[in-house]
């Protein structure tokens, strides 16, 4: 991927996308950041308590506050790469992730600036973009604590001077799958700003959560198609300790709203564990000899059920695998449909990373993500988890 140091002549990226409203939006949007150096990843829950808020200790440096694009323009000369992590603001521990993420990747000599902006042409409601938290002053905090040098938290008039702009990124097919079908025009309002953003912070790396897998692919696509001269970099999803991923939404759970939020993740590692089991099964089954003798070979390595559910499952076909990982997915998401408060599914899809096209039931190899999208009382979340198809366990 060809970078460019900012201020150089050419430097200037073309237009590029940004946030998903499901947990972490990006620039005007910032996704719902990334994985915890110490305790969390995509695949368990992390072993350490991570705050739904980020917390500053009182002493930590606070990041230079830009409130203009010519103070932006003006600000500390680069001797090494621009990191930028786009966000709406309301930053958590994912967030800081992100932010020491893209500082520890920037070194010492380089410059990590973080922008905050809470996009309109990303809501779809009114209500939405009115009820969206601002806590600017904390924010400066938390950014400047991860290692942030400035915060670019530019006005509406000083994004979109003159109003809403007439001339849009388009965000394609892919924009219109799941998360765009669920929410027309989302991804076209992210990657409006997300473009404007690359140009007015002109990075040489940009930061974003896998927790917006959508988003993430479509700014990657973006970058690729419209020649942008800057690093996508994602960073893995940061978990609290129960498994629920970090969003800036989960403030608006409550209790038995969180309990049963709680079958999103639940559902993603159980399929997660069934497709390792059956890999596990199938590579197993590959060093006993095809004969009558194999149920007993096959628990003489460890396998403890009954000789018959063991062939069987070792046996089968590769082609059962998408087919078995959604099914021990929906197994959990349809018991927590019976919940009090019920969960309301939107999808629950397995698609290919690339384009976010559901991935067909005779995939035998490859990688793919399993999305899943849902309401808990008047709470929207998402969830996803990567996979990889044919993978020696």
């Amino acid at each position: 991927m060809m970078t460019t140091t900012p201020g150089k002549p050419g430097a200037t990226p073309v237009p590029e996308a940004t946030p998903v409203p499901e947990a972490t939006p990006v620039p005007g949007t910032a996704p719902e950041p990334g994985a915890d150096p110490v305790p969390t990843t995509p695949d368990a829950p992390p072993a350490t308590a991570v705050p739904t808020t980020a917390r500053t200790p009182a002493s930590a440096p606070s990041a230079a506050l830009l409130r203009t694009a010519a103070e932006l323009a003006a600000f500390a000369p680069l001797k090494g790469p621009r990191a930028v992590v786009m966000t709406m603001g309301a930053l958590h521990e994912g967030h800081a992730t992100l932010i020491r993420t893209a500082r520890a990747t920037a070194g010492p000599d380089g410059q990590v600036v973080v922008t905050v902006f809470v996009n309109p042409l990303q809501f779809g409601e009114a209500a939405d973009l009115e009820r969206y938290p601002r806590t600017l002053e904390a924010d400066l905090a938390v950014a400047g604590a991860a290692g942030a040098d400035a915060v670019f938290a530019p006005s509406v008039d000083e994004v979109y001077p003159g109003g809403e702009p007439q001339v849009r990124v388009s965000a394609g097919p892919m924009g219109e799958r799941l998360e765009g079908a669920f929410r027309p025009g989302h991804f076209d309002g992210m990657l409006t700003v997300v473009a404007k953003l690359l140009h007015l912070t002109r990075p040489d790396l940009a930061f974003y959560g896998q927790k917006d897998a959508q988003q993430l692919a479509l700014i990657r696509r973006m970058v690729r198609d419209l020649n942008f001269p800057v690093e996508i970099v994602g960073v893995p999803t940061v978990r609290e300790p129960d498994g629920l991923a970090l969003s800036s939404r989960n403030r608006f759970l409550d209790i038995e709203e969180r309990r049963t939020a709680l079958a999103l993740s639940r559902a993603l590692f159980a399929a997660r564990d069934r497709l390792a089991a059956q890999q596990a099964l199938h590579a197993r089954a590959q060093t006993t000899a095809a004969t009558t003798g194999r149920a007993a070979a096959l628990t003489a390595l460890g396998e403890a059920r009954a000789a018959a559910d063991t062939q069987a499952v070792a046996l089968a076909r590769p082609v059962d695998g998408p087919a078995a990982v959604r099914a021990a997915a929906r197994l959990v998401l349809d018991d927590a449909a019976a919940e009090q408060p019920p969960l309301v599914l939107d999808y629950l899809a397995l698609v290919d990373p690339s384009d976010f096209t559901e991935i067909p039931d005779d995939r035998t190899t490859g990688d793919a993500i399993l999305a899943v999208a849902a309401k808990v009382g008047a709470t929207r979340l998402i969830d996803n988890i990567p996979l990889t198809f044919g993978a020696t366990p």
